[in-house]
Order: C-alpha cells, then sequence, then structure tokens
C-alpha cells in the first residue's frame, strides 16, 4: 500500500496528460456529431497528420538534430502549423467527402468518412513509409530543465507543457463558445439547424467553422503527443481516434464541456489502472468503465436526451 500512495501522485500527472489530449480529440468527433449528427471517423487521421506536420517543422529547423533558432519559437511554430494544416484538411474533407452527403442517408455520411480515413491513412503511409518518424525532443529543452522533482513526484518539463497547453486550449474554446457571436451561432446550429438558417444565420459557414476548429486542436493534439511520447507513425490515428471516440462517448456526445470531461476521466482512469493492476488491463478498465456509465446514463455524463421531432 506503501509503494500505492508513492506512485499515485505520480500516476495522477500521467493521467491529467493522457487526459487533455483525449480530450482535444473528443472535441472534433463532439462538435461535428452536435451539429451534422455523423461520427467523423477520418478525425484520427487528422490528428495523425497533424503529429507528422509537427515532425517535419521541427525536422526543417534542425540541423543534426540541433534546432537552428529559439526552442520555445519552434515549440509554437510546430504547433501553430500542424493546427493550420490539420485545419485544411478538415475543411476539405467537409467541402468533398460530407457536404455532397449532407441530405443523403446516415450511413452514406459513414461510409464517406471510413473512406476519407482509409485514403488519408494510405496516402501518408505511402508518401511517409510505415517507418515511425522521431521527434528529437533533446533539442529542444535545456538538460537542467528535462525533468521537474515536485516533492515525491518526478516530471518531465514535456509532460507539464502538454498538460498547460491542453488546458490553455480548451479554456480558450469554451471562452469562444460562450462569450462570441460565432460561438451563440454554433450553439444555436447545433440545438437546431433548420431553425438557425430561417433566422439568418450561414450554417454552411458554421459547419466550416466547426470542422476548423475540431481539426485544428486534432492537429495539436498530434504535435503534443509527438513530443510527448517521441514518435508519429501513419498507424497512430487509428489508437487515438478511437480513445478520443470513447471519450466523447463516455462525456455525452455532442457535449463539449462532456468531451473534455470525458477525456480527462479517461485518461485518469488508465493512468490509475496501470498502479493497481497490470498495465495490459489499462485499456479493459477504461472501456468497463465506459460500459458501466452508458448503463446507468445512456447519453453519457453530461449528454442530454434530446426529445424525437414530430
Amino acid at each position: 500500500m506503501h509503494v500505492f500512495s508513492q506512485e499515485l501522485p505520480q500516476q495522477l500527472i500521467n493521467g491529467l496528460t493522457l487526459g487533455g489530449v483525449y480530450a482535444l480529440i473528443a472535441i472534433g468527433y463532439t462538435m461535428v456529431y452536435g451539429i451534422l449528427g455523423m461520427l467523423n471517423f477520418a478525425h484520427g487521421e487528422i490528428y495523425m497528420i497533424g503529429g507528422f506536420t509537427g515532425w517535419w517543422v521541427l525536422h526543417l529547423l534542425s540541423r543534426n538534430h540541433q534546432i537552428v533558432m529559439n526552442s520555445a519559437l519552434v515549440i509554437c511554430l510546430m504547433i501553430i502549423i500542424a493546427m493550420g494544416m490539420s485545419a485544411f484538411i478538415g475543411v476539405l474533407t467537409e467541402r468533398f467527402a460530407y457536404r455532397p452527403l449532407r441530405n443523403a442517408p446516415r450511413i452514406n455520411l459513414l461510409l464517406s468518412a471510413l473512406g476519407v480515413s482509409i485514403f488519408l491513412q494510405n496516402f501518408v503511409l505511402n508518401y511517409q513509409g510505415a517507418k515511425a518518424r522521431t521527434f528529437y525532443v533533446s533539442s529542444l529543452i535545456p538538460k537542467g530543465l528535462q525533468t521537474i522533482h515536485l516533492g515525491p513526484v518526478v516530471v518531465s518539463f514535456m509532460r507539464i507543457l502538454v498538460i498547460v497547453l491542453t488546458f490553455l486550449l480548451m479554456g480558450l474554446l469554451t471562452i469562444m463558445i460562450k462569450k462570441t457571436k460565432a460561438g451563440k451561432a454554433m450553439r444555436a446550429t447545433a440545438q437546431d439547424l433548420e431553425m438557425a438558417t430561417f433566422l439568418g444565420i450561414d450554417v454552411d459557414r458554421i459547419i466550416v467553422l466547426v470542422f476548423i476548429i475540431g481539426s485544428a486542436l486534432g492537429g495539436a493534439a498530434g504535435v503534443l503527443v509527438g513530443l510527448l511520447f517521441t514518435q508519429v507513425d501513419y498507424y497512430v490515428g487509428f489508437q487515438a481516434g478511437l480513445k478520443g471516440f470513447t471519450a466523447a462517448v463516455l462525456g455525452g456526445i455532442g457535449s463539449i464541456s462532456g468531451a473534455m470531461l470525458g477525456g480527462i476521466l479517461l485518461g485518469l482512469s488508465e493512468s490509475l489502472a496501470v498502479t493497481f493492476l497490470p498495465s495490459e488491463y489499462k485499456d479493459v478498465v477504461a472501456f468497463a468503465i465506459l460500459v458501466i456509465v452508458l448503463i446507468v446514463k445512456p447519453s453519457g455524463l453530461m449528454g442530454e436526451k434530446i426529445p424525437e421531432k414530430v
């Protein structure tokens, strides 16, 4: 028991790190579902493209695995450019794969999303190869700051950076949704798309904005995970997409605050499972919690049951 009490603070930090990343991915799923009522299964591959974009920025700004400019600027450029590239891919996906099928049966949209996912995965495989690309994180962090001791807990600088950035991005999104005109239009469109159209809201523009925001957050998550675990490959989007989708369902798909809560709970449950159980059981525990929550509350922790339209 003493060993567990020593490991518990460390695993809580690890859980917050994973949970923040899962939340960023889950937001992309839940925003699209909240407005279009569809599951964007290509979102995991957009996350993966964000990771590769960040790797390329780091690669182009390095010589012999040493960066050629200030490390803080390099990290900012990695995240910003990855968010821009992921947002661009998200907009193209919405315009050419989803918009023409918007009035088609939902199964058509689902098949289109799966097709986009397979296309993006194989496109990256063709141009990047199957070999994982390595982030040389040591060149970004001074040796004295690579690990930080907080009492009995040893935390890497990169883990703290990931926690701070993920919660910052979620905070900015919350402010944008609640305080801005675009955020109010997004909430109105999610509540009733047809009524929003009658009220003069440009629904097409709002849908594009949703894909931009959701995809950009997914791209940021791809870079942060690449920096944390120091590598990215063409298949990494599948597992990340699965965890993000699970977090969205756990919190209540369609609810942005639910996606944040679901991501954090999923990350914490995985990390705490490693403390008390063999590491092989972490996914079992996470999905067991999901099943229990859905049995008790089928709409998710913060989801609301939407009445059927007459």
